[in-house]
């Protein structure tokens, strides 16, 4: 019996169309109905979770400057007194509160919405953008005459396994919950966490179309996949470490 596997051809330049990428990263990371239907169950354990998890993650952006500093800036959508400095920022001033709404409703949609729509990947895709500070998309153009509020790709990777931590932390500690129904969960959301990390990073790491048809034109795998298949390797292993240890 032969142990060739079946291989899929990807063309490097498709992945430049959202739908196309959204497919690969699917098939790659075999994100299933199954894991849809898991991050749905899951929706009451993460509900309750929702309000913690918001003042978690924006008492860890005031605990570094460089964070806190873009939320200093008039936000989209708020109206209300902007802060003036860094040091008038906490949890309780409105520009804060209004920015920990936009939170919640990302949890929220990560356990609700039908992820067999173009239109929650677009959503997805769509939060990522709206971090590069571009206000030349048509999505954006209401803000093309005001300073761009760019927050560098770091801190929104940094960020995401911030909030998948507290999610994996807050999930094991669920007694009542069956081992098999954590796994299901945590492995649902390791996956849509990374593909939104991708969705942020399409955004801020450019690819001429001169690079996708040489990439296009060469054989095999170059060094540089070899490099982000072995990072992402260890990435998982040491995740799976970290859960079998605990």
């Amino acid at each position: 019996m032969s142990t060739k596997p079946t291989m899929q051809h990807i063309s490097p330049a498709s992945l430049s169309s959202l739908p196309e990428r959204v497919a690969y990263l699917r098939a790659f990371l075999n994100f299933t109905d199954d894991d849809a239907a898991a991050l749905h169950a899951a929706a009451p354990l993460v509900g309750p979770l929702v309000p913690a998890v918001v003042d978690a993650v924006y008492t860890k952006l005031l605990s570094f400057d460089i964070t806190a500093a873009s939320f200093v800036p008039r936000q989209t959508g708020y109206t209300g007194a902007a802060p003036a400095a860094l040091s008038d920022l906490s949890l309780s001033h409105p520009q804060i509160k209004f920015r920990q709404d936009f939170l919640r409703g990302y949890l929220v949609k990560l356990v609700s919405m039908d992820y067999s729509l173009p239109s929650s990947w677009e959503y997805l895709d769509k939060v990522g953008l709206m971090h590069t500070g571009d206000t030349g998309r048509a999505a954006f153009r209401h803000r093309a005459k005001r300073p761009a509020l760019r927050v560098e790709l770091v801190h929104c990777a940094v960020l995401l396994g911030y909030v998948e931590d507290i999610l994996v932390e807050a999930v094991m500690g669920m007694d009542e919950v069956p081992d098999e129904t954590k796994t299901a969960v945590l492995r649902a959301l390791n996956k849509v966490v990374w593909i939104q990390n991708d969705l942020f990073a399409r955004h801020y790491v450019k690819e001429t179309e001169d690079e996708a048809a040489a990439a296009e034109a060469r054989a095999g795998l170059g060094w540089a996949a070899v490099a982000a298949v072995a990072v992402g390797c260890v990435a998982v292993g040491a995740g799976v470490g970290r859960w079998l240890s605990a």
